[in-house]
């Protein structure tokens, strides 16, 4: 299988199938939902650490990488202040969302206080970005190995569909009909797609500047776990979900292990 037959698979997997996952999990109960989160947390860091990062360090000036991590870091914490308006729809309130899902649906079968569409349209715009974002670092992953790329999308799938999740929700609580929500949800989830092909066609002629990417990515999929949604977690202080939030961030890193040693043999 070609790398471009691999990215588009995996990018349609981490846009339209985990908005289609995420409308599946809308039939469980919200306490289910919110342990992806955690689920989440582990694959985002194993993917970070046992994947990006080493095959950036193994291809690329250590210096070089450390430094555009960090960068990158301040940069994502920038961009969520400036651009994407955290109040409205950072990811921390996708995990409120999903957590209280079926408090939304009851808001929205009463009339709620939807806001005329306004949060709705927010969400869409700002979850397409990160979206477009996504298919760019699956490209830049199976461009640099195979294994690396499935760990990403794994990574990339595992926060998307508690995060389409909450999207559902702020959608139906801004007044949206089910159905069309449901309808943006899935052609949102299709920019995932649309960057996977502009990072492989632009990233093919710059080999170069791969490791400068990974790194990139890493700092995205850092950010996303531990600046919105490992703060999500500690709203459960209680000893009993510390000890089942620990056990699913072990099972995501452990995903992201078994599939590096699978793929590596």
């Amino acid at each position: 299988m070609t790398a471009l037959s691999q990215i588009v698979i995996a990018s349609l997997a981490g846009g339209v199938l985990a908005t289609l996952a995420a409308a599946g999990t809308l039939a469980l109960h919200a306490s289910w939902i919110s342990r992806l989160v955690s689920f989440a947390v582990g694959a985002l860091l194993g993917a970070v650490f046992l994947e990006l990062l080493p095959h950036a360090l193994s291809e690329g000036s250590a210096q070089r990488v450390m430094v555009t991590v960090l960068i990158g870091l301040l940069a994502f914490f920038l961009l969520e202040k400036l651009v994407l308006w955290r109040h409205a729809h950072g990811h921390g309130e996708h995990d409120d969302a999903a957590a209280e899902t079926e408090h939304e649906h009851a808001l929205h079968a009463q009339g709620g206080h939807a806001d005329g569409g306004r949060s709705g349209l927010m969400i869409l715009v700002g979850t397409s970005v990160h979206n477009f974002c996504d298919g760019v670092v699956i490209a830049a992953s199976f461009l640099a190995d195979s294994a690396l790329g499935v760990a990403a999308t794994v990574a990339i799938v595992a926060h998307a569909v508690p995060q389409q999740v909450g999207d559902f929700a702020v959608l139906l609580h801004s007044g949206f009909p089910r159905r069309r929500a449901f309808g943006y949800n899935v052609a949102v989830g299709a920019a995932t797609l649309v960057g996977a092909l502009a990072g492989y066609y632009a990233l093919a002629e710059m080999q170069q500047v791969l490791p400068t990417v990974l790194a990139v990515a890493a700092a995205s999929l850092l950010y996303v776990a531990v600046a919105d949604l490992i703060p999500s977690l500690h709203r459960r202080p209680e000893p009993i979900e510390t000890v089942k939030q620990l056990a699913l961030i072990g099972l995501g890193i452990g995903v992201i292990a078994a599939a590096h040693l699978a793929l590596e043999h």
